[in-house]
């Protein structure tokens, strides 16, 4: 009983998350809910008993995913004024009638039986710890995991490298 109250708590602050992300004007506040939605979904993954990919989901994507998204915003400007132009009348029904099918379609899937919890996959599991994980990444998945890792670090270096090369030739 303990587990639906704080999932339907959580989810219903994932949704105010998604919707300010969704319907803000500033861009801070836009990455502010969707900072609220990430941390929901982390809640989600604890109830789940999968408490390691919540800590990645708060580590990786509310820490520094966001961090980039506030310094991207940042960097552009936020205290400029974005000219979009008029909009289109038919914009807000055809952005209601899209979301009222996309939550039809959600409301018929969940009519059927779901299984979630800790006792889904059998008690004697160990899905989503870190042991679990981890024979995983490093057994069936370590040459994926080594590319992704070399392909992070390349992609890293070339962007300090572009970064400074274009700061020499601006103070030249």
């Amino acid at each position: 009983m303990a587990e639906s109250i704080v999932f339907i708590i959580f989810a219903a602050v994932a949704i105010a998350g998604a919707l300010v992300m969704l319907t803000a004007s500033n861009p801070v506040y836009s990455a502010i809910g969707l900072l609220g939605t990430m941390f929901s979904i982390a809640i989600m993954y604890v109830l789940l008993d999968a408490h390691f990919v919540a800590v990645v989901q708060v580590l990786i994507y509310a820490g520094a995913v966001m961090t980039l998204f506030l310094f991207v915003i940042m960097l552009i400007g936020v205290d400029t004024s974005d000219v979009y132009g008029r909009r289109s009348p038919l914009q807000r029904t055809l952005t209601g009638v899209v979301a009222l099918g996309f939550f039809a379609a959600l409301a018929l899937a969940g009519r059927e039986a779901w299984i979630t919890g800790s006792n889904a996959f059998g008690s004697g599991s160990l899905n989503g710890t870190i042991e679990n994980i981890s024979d995983e990444l490093f057994g069936n998945w370590t040459i994926v995991f080594l590319s992704t890792v070399m392909l992070l670090t390349i992609a890293a270096l070339g962007t300090i490298a572009l970064a400074y090369f274009e700061r020499e030739e601006e103070q030249a």
